[in-house]
């Protein structure tokens, strides 16, 4: 399948499946190669008048200030991607580089950038036939975007540098020769138009923010399995209440809540003779906290989608005005920010399931057997995956501190302050991993409650819980079995970290609630 790319109308969903599909390619429209070419002819009339513009006739950063003779002009885009491709660290995961390549395609294809369409399709090539270059992680300061990332990019069209290719990894020029695809020669802006942007950063947050907004959905669900193990009453979720505190997010939390509890008989069982007048905060305050992260992660979502369809390089060309204006659409600060408070939000799901799960396994709050298990002492059921979450959430709370509140000068105090969005994004990333995992030992725990708490207490028949509660217990339990006897457990976590992030879990819940919120 194939995708027309125009700059202005790639959404997150879209970006997330293009990356995915390894049989989805990606193509311009006409409406985006004609806007590139009026770019590219006013770049060539410049030059032919031999006018002053950043990082076509001058150096770079510092060094703007210097005049660069017309005959050296291509030595000079050659010599920016050679002198930026100092990046360090272990290379980024594969899915990360297709998806900066397609951002990178989708914001020079709005014609703002002064590219050849000639060298664009070299880009755009390389992602048809499956070339993903080795990209090192670390560098990235954020403010003139992603430099050094973007430039080990760039040199892998020129044919330097290491690529992925068919399962293995070799230089990118014999990748280039055997996918019948001619190395670029860069000429005027173009090394610059390539490298200035934020792709990086925007590629970590907006696959992490895709996966964020099933997760809270899961988060909920998690939850009210959680709710009926350990007999809880949902009438903390009562409508009435959240109207008066209108937050989308926690109105949202709630109506999921009474959506995935409703119609359980286990509720119904101890609704007249349970002595607590309310539950934990855990419990009790599920929408307000769930809330606060929905709606922190709905601005993530807006902000990004934003910027997939944003021109960032430096200088913009506008073709229409004959003019080009020296900006700093480049700097990383609003996805810094957002990708910080995307690592908050999932942090915060991973701090309240992890209080939820230590209830579920501590015998003396939960009034199920200690550690889940009917034969304590000899087994120790669920002990230990309490603390494999408490230390995930321990390893949230470190990479939860905001990178975006930092700077450092670089290029000679000429960009004298820097975003380290690169750093948020990455960070937003490992917590979206570890949270998921939380999640996934709750549903365990959960699941391994509701065992007991199913069971009537005075008619021993086995009661059903909420039609969600129900539907996310019968799905876990077709994967993984009760655990009657201690058992290896990485296994049963990894398992329904799977149907977490696959979308299997989430979908079969909603064949009985309907779409959750």
């Amino acid at each position: 399948m194939a995708i027309s790319i125009d700059g202005n109308s790639l959404s997150i969903p879209q970006l997330y499946d293009i990356v995915y599909n390894s049989n989805t390619s990606i193509r311009l429209s006409n409406d985006a190669l004609r806007a590139v070419k009026k770019a590219r002819s006013l770049i060539e009339h410049w030059v032919n008048e031999d006018a002053t513009i950043y990082g076509v006739t001058t150096g770079f950063g510092e060094f703007s200030n210097i005049r660069i003779n017309l005959n050296d002009i291509e030595q000079l885009q050659k010599n920016l991607i050679y002198s930026h491709a100092v990046g360090a660290g272990d290379p980024m995961p594969d899915e990360i580089v297709r998806a900066m390549m397609v951002l990178r395609i989708n914001t020079l294809a709005k014609g703002y950038s002064g590219i050849r369409p000639e060298t664009l399709n070299v880009l755009i090539k390389m992602f048809n036939t499956g070339i993903v270059p080795v990209i090192p992680s670390q560098g990235s300061v954020g403010a003139s975007g992603d430099l050094v990332q973007l430039a080990h990019l760039v040199l892998t069209m020129m044919g330097k540098g290491l690529v992925k290719y068919k399962n293995k990894t070799i230089p990118a020029k014999k990748a280039l020769r055997a996918a019948g695809i001619e190395p670029v020669t860069l000429y005027a802006k173009e090394g610059l138009a390539l490298i200035n942007g934020t792709q990086m950063m925007t590629a970590y947050t907006a696959l992490a923010v895709h996966e964020a907004i099933h997760l809270s959905k899961l988060t909920d669900i998690a939850a009210s399995v959680t709710l009926e193990a350990l007999k809880g009453t949902p009438r903390a979720f009562d409508a009435r209440l959240h109207r008066l505190r209108p937050l989308r997010g926690q109105n949202d939390c709630a109506a999921n809540m009474r959506r995935l509890l409703k119609k359980s008989e286990i509720r119904r069982s101890h609704l007249h003779d349970d002595p607590r007048v309310q539950d934990a905060y855990s419990i009790r305050c599920i929408p307000q906290v769930h809330g606060a992260s929905r709606d922190a992660i709905k601005y993530v979502y807006d902000t990004i989608s934003v910027e997939l369809n944003s021109a960032n390089d430096n200088p913009l060309i506008f073709p229409k005005d004959g003019q080009h204006i020296e900006g700093g659409n480049f700097h990383g600060q609003p996805i810094a920010l957002a990708a910080d408070f995307l690592g908050i939000a999932l942090s915060e799901f991973a701090n309240i399931s992890e209080r939820r799960i230590e209830r579920l396994v501590n015998g003396s709050l939960s009034g199920l057997p200690r550690f889940l298990t009917s034969k304590g002492g000899l087994n120790s059921g669920l002990m230990i995956a309490q603390y494999t979450a408490a230390s995930l959430v321990s390893e949230n709370k470190v990479y939860a501190h905001p990178a975006s509140v930092d700077s450092i000068p670089t290029s000679a105090n000429q960009e004298d302050h820097n975003s380290m969005g690169s750093i948020s994004a990455q960070k937003a990333c490992q917590i979206l991993r570890n949270t998921q995992t939380v999640i996934a030992i709750e549903f365990m725990a959960a699941c391994q409650g509701m065992d007991f708490s199913r069971i009537h207490p005075k008619k021993k028949h086995i009661m059903k819980a909420g039609v969600g509660a129900q539907a996310a217990y019968d799905f876990i339990r077709k994967h993984i079995d009760h655990l009657e006897h201690d058992r290896i457990l990485h296994q049963d976590v990894q398992t329904i970290l799977t149907l977490i992030r696959n979308g299997s879990l989430l979908s079969f819940v909603e064949k009985y609630t309907g779409k959750l919120k």
